[in-house]
Protein backbone atom coordinates (compact mmCIF):
# COMPACT_ATOMS: atom_id res chain seq x y z
CA UNK A 1 0.00 0.00 0.00
CA UNK A 2 1.56 3.23 -1.13
CA UNK A 3 0.19 6.28 0.66
CA UNK A 4 1.95 8.90 -1.48
CA UNK A 5 2.36 8.24 -5.20
CA UNK A 6 3.57 11.56 -6.54
CA UNK A 7 5.67 13.93 -4.45
CA UNK A 8 7.36 17.25 -5.06
CA UNK A 9 9.31 18.40 -1.99
CA UNK A 10 8.86 21.83 -0.47
CA UNK A 11 11.38 24.37 -1.66
CA UNK A 12 14.06 25.74 0.66
CA UNK A 13 12.03 28.97 0.80
CA UNK A 14 8.90 27.00 1.74
CA UNK A 15 10.80 25.35 4.57
CA UNK A 16 12.20 28.66 5.80
CA UNK A 17 8.69 30.17 5.79
CA UNK A 18 7.38 27.13 7.67
CA UNK A 19 10.12 27.51 10.27
CA UNK A 20 9.24 31.20 10.68
CA UNK A 21 5.52 30.45 10.96
CA UNK A 22 6.24 28.00 13.76
CA UNK A 23 8.66 30.41 15.41
CA UNK A 24 11.14 27.56 15.76
CA UNK A 25 14.91 27.63 15.87
CA UNK A 26 16.96 25.47 13.55
CA UNK A 27 17.53 23.01 16.40
CA UNK A 28 13.79 22.80 17.05
CA UNK A 29 13.16 22.15 13.36
CA UNK A 30 15.80 19.42 13.39
CA UNK A 31 14.08 17.82 16.37
CA UNK A 32 10.69 18.05 14.66
CA UNK A 33 12.14 16.44 11.53
CA UNK A 34 13.91 13.71 13.51
CA UNK A 35 17.32 14.69 12.20
CA UNK A 36 20.58 15.21 14.07
CA UNK A 37 21.03 18.95 14.38
CA UNK A 38 20.58 22.47 13.07
CA UNK A 39 23.43 21.87 10.64
CA UNK A 40 21.46 18.98 9.14
CA UNK A 41 18.33 21.15 8.93
CA UNK A 42 20.27 23.84 7.06
CA UNK A 43 21.09 21.30 4.35
CA UNK A 44 17.41 21.50 3.37
CA UNK A 45 17.19 25.28 3.45
CA UNK A 46 20.41 26.69 2.08
CA UNK A 47 23.70 26.37 0.39
CA UNK A 48 24.54 26.09 -3.25
CA UNK A 49 22.59 22.88 -3.75
CA UNK A 50 20.01 22.31 -0.98
CA UNK A 51 18.96 18.76 -0.24
CA UNK A 52 15.40 17.81 -1.22
CA UNK A 53 13.31 16.77 1.75
CA UNK A 54 12.13 13.18 1.50
CA UNK A 55 8.42 12.51 1.89
CA UNK A 56 9.23 10.38 4.96
CA UNK A 57 10.72 13.30 6.85
CA UNK A 58 7.96 15.70 5.82
CA UNK A 59 5.34 13.11 6.80
CA UNK A 60 7.01 12.68 10.20
CA UNK A 61 6.94 16.44 10.77
CA UNK A 62 3.33 16.80 9.61
CA UNK A 63 2.19 13.88 11.76
CA UNK A 64 3.67 15.39 14.90
CA UNK A 65 1.99 18.71 14.18
CA UNK A 66 -1.39 17.22 13.18
CA UNK A 67 -2.06 14.15 15.30
CA UNK A 68 -3.04 14.15 18.94
CA UNK A 69 -0.98 12.32 21.54
CA UNK A 70 -3.30 9.27 21.53
CA UNK A 71 -2.84 8.83 17.78
CA UNK A 72 0.92 9.31 18.02
CA UNK A 73 1.08 6.75 20.83
CA UNK A 74 -0.86 4.26 18.65
CA UNK A 75 1.77 4.69 15.95
CA UNK A 76 4.63 4.23 18.41
CA UNK A 77 2.90 1.12 19.79
CA UNK A 78 2.62 -0.30 16.27
CA UNK A 79 6.30 0.47 15.61
CA UNK A 80 7.19 -1.50 18.75
CA UNK A 81 4.94 -4.38 17.67
CA UNK A 82 6.83 -4.47 14.38
CA UNK A 83 10.07 -4.80 16.31
CA UNK A 84 11.43 -1.31 17.01
CA UNK A 85 13.04 -0.49 20.34
CA UNK A 86 11.74 2.96 21.22
CA UNK A 87 12.16 4.80 24.51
Amino acid sequence: MRLINDYTPPSPDDLECFKSELGFTGNQMAELAGIASNSQWRKYTGGESPRAMSPHILFYMAAQLSLNSDDLNKIIKKMKEIGADIS
